[in-house]
């Protein structure tokens, strides 16, 4: 059975960030407003000094996260159905690639960063089917993250004393997981095709008309396929479930030796549980800044003062983790200009 990819313009990402860039830029600019003020609050000399005391433990720090691009490369590629196969290495640069995107250009998330991903590999598999092997993939990672943030939160909840904003914001939490992981639940099992119903129902109130007639045709074949994924593989579901839980067992491992290096005080993993389950909800509510700088250090700061680690602790965590995010964006960057050599070098074969 052949595979029509859909039809994508190359100035389509570029116009589509060029309406967000002046968003973008007021974003980026809170952030580093905030991360400013959240570095001199904690005291520039004390994060200084928890860098200092990491040192050449930040490999080790590098080589735990890792694990979190490789387990869900490898989600990835069980989500790809036969008779294609997407290679474990392109995999791996795809979604190193497509993060790098995500971590430096605002609002590249959700409109660039996870659709970029198959684009990268539409030279090993067609474009649709990496689409809807990584729309799968998405929705067995967001399961995974709404219930990996339950039952953190529901640990902070039980285990600490927390002040009245945090107390209202880790509830708020608790109660936005409770309404996904059921609604998640039945959309699948139900194979509800809600987006591109949802299109139609505005294309018939004259809501956006020419752009969901184009749009609409695109989003029900990318349905299709999920649901046939659904009803074909559904042996597969546990597997790919337990790769992506691993992902978020890496971070706890990543934070946990982070702490071990840097706090003056021993760590233990429900504290590195705890820490993690907060970093997953700042990822997911604030993925529009880049490297969610100021509110990563703010949130993790007054989480690690509740925890017993204090606000300079919290906030060294926070820049630590940056320096990771930087680090593999580089790589990502890297790849991502090879990538761009290597197709362009294909198109002058083909052309000449």
């Amino acid at each position: 059975m052949s595979v029509e990819s859909p039809e994508i313009k190359a100035g389509e990402p570029r116009a589509r960030s060029s309406r967000f860039a002046p968003l973008g830029i007021i974003f980026g600019v809170l952030g580093l407003l905030l991360f400013a003020y959240f570095v001199r609050r904690a005291g520039v000399g004390e994060i200084a000094s928890g860098i200092q005391r990491l040192g050449f433990g930040f490999l080790l720090i590098l080589a735990i996260s890792s694990v979190r691009y490789i387990v869900r490369a490898l989600a990835w590629m069980r989500c790809v159905e036969e008779p294609y196969r997407l290679p474990f290495r392109d995999a791996v640069a795809a979604r190193l690639m497509g993060d790098a995107l995500g971590n430096i250009i605002p609002f590249a998330s959700v409109a660039v960063s996870e659709p970029s991903k198959a684009v990268f590999v539409k030279d090993r598999i067609p474009l649709l089917v990496g689409l809807s092997a990584l729309a799968v993939e998405n929705i067995f990672y967001a399961l995974s993250v709404a219930l990996f943030i339950f039952a953190g939160t529901a640990t902070l909840l039980l285990s600490f004393s927390l002040p009245k904003g945090l107390r209202y914001a880790s509830i708020g939490a608790l109660v936005t997981t409770l309404v996904i992981i059921p609604a998640g639940y039945f959309l699948l099992r139900s194979e509800s095709k809600f987006l591109s119903g949802t299109l139609r129902f505005f294309g018939r109130h004259g809501v956006a008309p020419k752009l969901v007639a184009k749009i609409a045709p695109r989003v029900q074949a990318l349905e299709e396929r999920i649901f046939g994924f659904y009803q074909r593989s559904r042996q597969s579901f546990l597997s790919i479930f337990a790769l992506d839980m691993c992902f978020h067992v890496a971070g706890v491992a990543e934070i946990y030796a982070t702490l071990w290096f840097i706090s003056p005080v021993a760590p233990s993993l429900r504290q590195a549980f705890i820490l993690e389950s907060v970093n997953r909800i700042i990822n997911v509510a604030f993925k529009f800044i880049p490297l969610r700088a100021g509110v990563d250090e703010g949130g993790t700061g007054q989480v690690s003062k509740v925890l017993g680690f204090g606000r300079e602790i919290g906030v060294t965590l926070a820049i630590i983790r940056k320096g990771r995010d930087l680090f593999w964006s580089a790589v990502g960057i890297a790849l991502i200009w090879k990538k761009g050599h290597r197709l362009t070098q294909m198109n002058t074969d083909q052309t000449s």
